[in-house]
Order: C-alpha cells, then sequence, then structure tokens
C-alpha cells in the first residue's frame, strides 16, 4: 500500500485554532484501538479479533447483519463474528466495524442522520465495487474511504446551527467548489473536519488525505499526489454520480466538475464510463 507524505505544517491563525478546538471531534473508541493493535500484529488472529468485537453485544450483532446482507453475496451465512471474519477477511470485517463505530459516535438525531448514514453506507457500497472492477484499491480501503468521505457534514452540523444552509447551499454552485463556500462561511469544511477525525482514529493515511481532497479535482491531474489517493478521489467521483443517477437526477454538478479528469485519471473512455456506470447501477438493484 502506496502512502503520501504529510505536508509541512501549516501555521494556522489562532482564530483557526479556536475553532478546530471547538469541534467535538469524537475520540477513537476503545474497541477500535484493541482491533487496529492486533491488526497491526505479524500474525493476526481471527479469533483473537473476534473476542475483541465479541466484548460488545451490539456492535457482534450489526457486524453479522452487515456481513450477511445481500451486498456481500454470501453463499453462507455466517452464524458467529469469528465465521463472518472467515467469510469475508480481517481486512474487510474491520472496514465494517469502523463503519458502525463512527456511526455510534457521531452525536444528533438519528432521525435526521438516517439519510446521510444511508447516502454513506451507498457510497461506500458503489467504492467497494469500483475498486474491485478498476483495481484501484483494496476494497476494504475503499469502503473506509467511502463510509468516512463526509464524515465532518454531521461535525460541522452540531457545531454550526446554520451549517445545514450552508452545505445545501454549497451543493447547489455549478462551479465553486463544495469546500470553498464552506470556508467562507465557517473558516473550515467537512473534507478537513472529516480528514481530521481519520488521522485521530489512526486510519490509513490514504483514506485520509482522499477524504482531504474529495472535492479537490485538480488534483486528479497533479503527479506530486500519491495515485492511490487520485484514484479513490476518481473513483469517489463515479460513486456520486452512480448516486445520483440510482436516485433519477441524471444531472449531477460534481460530475460536471470532475467527471472528466476523474475518467482521464482511470483510464476511461466515454463508452467504458458508460457501461461502469450501467453495472454499478444494476449492483444497486441486486442489493435489495
Amino acid at each position: 500500500m502506496t502512502t503520501v507524505a504529510a505536508p509541512a505544517p501549516v501555521q494556522e491563525t489562532s482564530v483557526e485554532d479556536a475553532l478546530l478546538r471547538s469541534i467535538r471531534i469524537p475520540p477513537r473508541p476503545s474497541l477500535l484501538v484493541d482491533l487496529q493493535r492486533e491488526l497491526g500484529t505479524d500474525d493476526p488472529s481471527p479469533r483473537r479479533i473476534a473476542r475483541i468485537i465479541g466484548n460488545d453485544v451490539g456492535m457482534s450483532g450489526a457486524l453479522l447483519k452487515l456481513a450477511n446482507s445481500p451486498f456481500f453475496g454470501a453463499a453462507r451465512k455466517a452464524k458467529s463474528v469469528e465465521q463472518a471474519i472467515n467469510f469475508l477477511g480481517l481486512n474487510q470485517c474491520a472496514a465494517l466495524l469502523t463503519g458502525l463505530l463512527a456511526r455510534q459516535a457521531i452525536e444528533g438525531q438519528q432521525a435526521e442522520l438516517n439519510q446521510f448514514w444511508e447516502v454513506s453506507a451507498r457510497r461506500a457500497q458503489a467504492l467497494v465495487f469500483l475498486a474491485r472492477k478498476l483495481r484501484v484499491a483494496p476494497p476494504d480501503i475503499a469502503h473506509t474511504f467511502g463510509l468516512f468521505c463526509d464524515i465532518g457534514v454531521p461535525l460541522l452540523m452540531a457545531r454550526f446551527p446554520d451549517y445545514r444552509q450552508t452545505f445545501e447551499l454549497a451543493c447547489k454552485s455549478a462551479t465553486r467548489k463544495i469546500t470553498a463556500i464552506e470556508d467562507e462561511h465557517h473558516t473550515t469544511n467537512h473534507a478537513a473536519i472529516g480528514c481530521l477525525l481519520a488521522r485521530n482514529w489512526g486510519l490509513s493515511p490514504d483514506v485520509s488525505w482522499a477524504i482531504l481532497h474529495h472535492h479537490d479535482y485538480e488534483v486528479l491531474e497533479d503527479d506530486s499526489t500519491d495515485d492511490a489517493i487520485r484514484s479513490l478521489v476518481a473513483a469517489s467521483v463515479l460513486a456520486e454520480h452512480g448516486i445520483q443517477r440510482y436516485h433519477g437526477n441524471r444531472a449531477s454538478l460534481e460530475w460536471d466538475k470532475g467527471g472528466e479528469p476523474a475518467c482521464r485519471h482511470l483510464g476511461l473512455s466515454p463508452d467504458e464510463t458508460a457501461d461502469l456506470l450501467d453495472e454499478l447501477h444494476e449492483s444497486f438493484h441486486f442489493d435489495h
């Protein structure tokens, strides 16, 4: 797995420092710390990992439900966490669990956030599909990136009463970056906050930096940025367009902004892109 070197530290103003301190970044859950410690050993044990996850009954049940969902298309149903690990692999189970822990950690009214989590799950599924088809990233990395891509949104909603209006306004801009409009209104943006959370949670550097750049489409043609990060960003543009199509929106402003450089980076012709989006659309229907 390739990673990117951390950029030179930026000297932040005291206003930005104070702002970042005022945004509640959920601490890394102890369950995730234990899981990452075991995964970081020379010979991670599925049995020990199953035991770590099994200490939280709610997480165990939620993980099993996800592992047995139609998306993974398992011929056999896992009856235990250890079976799920054996069927899906350590890294994929860790990615699923990390997403579940993120949902648990984000505060706010669940009714308000249900649609957010549904879109995040759909994006994660789309990125796994694209990662497998295009071989641009390990599926667990693609899955985690998809889930955490917009994780800064609910955190900023909790911090700023008018952030929802800002985000809706930013999403309607046909030419400007979503993050630039957020910066104007709140001196920060959901990509920066999402990157910060991902780093605090010990996620892959590729995931952290792809989150930071997922609206910076000029990065797709910047050779100084690691190819693994650019590929994740490019795949996220296709995933977003596929989700828009699934919901009946043929037009997509983000596709208009980033679709061409994304396809160029991935080496996709217009016909190949159309076929891939059709397959992705079919996979969404299969999931149900």
